[in-house]
């Protein structure tokens, strides 16, 4: 089963840092960290937990996110209420690989969760890469070509996202989304409903065929 993808959570306000977790911790393939108030506190969970994600303010009491972002080496989005364009320019230089302005819809941070699965997901492993896949892993990421409100699931999502530009069986998405082979199924069967995936029989020695699945492009 593929480990969730781990996030630390670092705002001064814990009552957001808790709802920031909540928000999190609901989506499929994510687990959150306690979270961190400081600077401090965030720079030694980083060095004893590595998380993949970090999802920091800017402004905190101790010092600026977005240098620890510089710092850091792992990915990381940016929440704040700062919505000048230097600072934003400074958070993406920094490496952010996203820029959320408070207040914010769930949805919104929801969104960019299940956009940086599917870009993780496209860039996994050590494989060399092509030109189009750097390129599609970039447009996902930054949601090109999607509309503002996306109808499919974050399981969904995911489920594209683990069938890429080949094909797989509901066992073997459901092992790369660690999720049940059974709700894989489901999800799958869903998307071949809608025409978003297409259904290939593969026949096997024992001739009964197994489904396969691919994501129509």
């Amino acid at each position: 089963m593929t480990d969730p993808l781990r996030v630390l959570i670092l705002d001064d306000d814990f009552r957001v840092g808790l709802l920031h977790q909540s928000i999190v911790d609901d989506q499929p393939g994510f687990t959150a960290l306690e979270p961190v108030r400081s600077l401090a506190e965030a720079r030694e969970r980083i060095r004893s937990a590595r998380p993949d994600l970090l999802l920091a303010d800017v402004f905190l009491p101790d010092g600026d996110g977005i240098a620890l972002v510089r710092e850091a080496g792992i990915d990381a989005i940016l929440i704040s209420a700062a919505d000048d364009a230097p600072t934003v320019r400074r958070a993406l230089r920094s490496g952010a690989v996203g820029y959320l302005l408070k207040p914010f819809d769930r949805r919104a941070l929801i969104g960019l969760l299940e956009r940086y699965a599917r870009y993780r997901n496209l860039l996994a492993g050590d494989r060399p890469l092509r030109q189009e896949d750097a390129d599609r892993a970039l447009a996902i990421l930054h949601g090109a070509g999607e509309p503002v409100s996306v109808s499919r699931s974050a399981t969904e999502q995911l489920v594209l996202a683990a069938l890429g530009d080949g094909e797989a069986s509901a066992a073997e998405v459901g092992e790369l989304v660690g999720i049940s082979r059974a709700t894989a199924q489901r999800h799958l069967a869903a998307l071949a409903a809608r025409t978003v995936v297409e259904v290939r029989l593969r026949y096997g020695a024992t001739g009964r065929p197994e489904h396969r699945y691919a994501a129509r492009t």
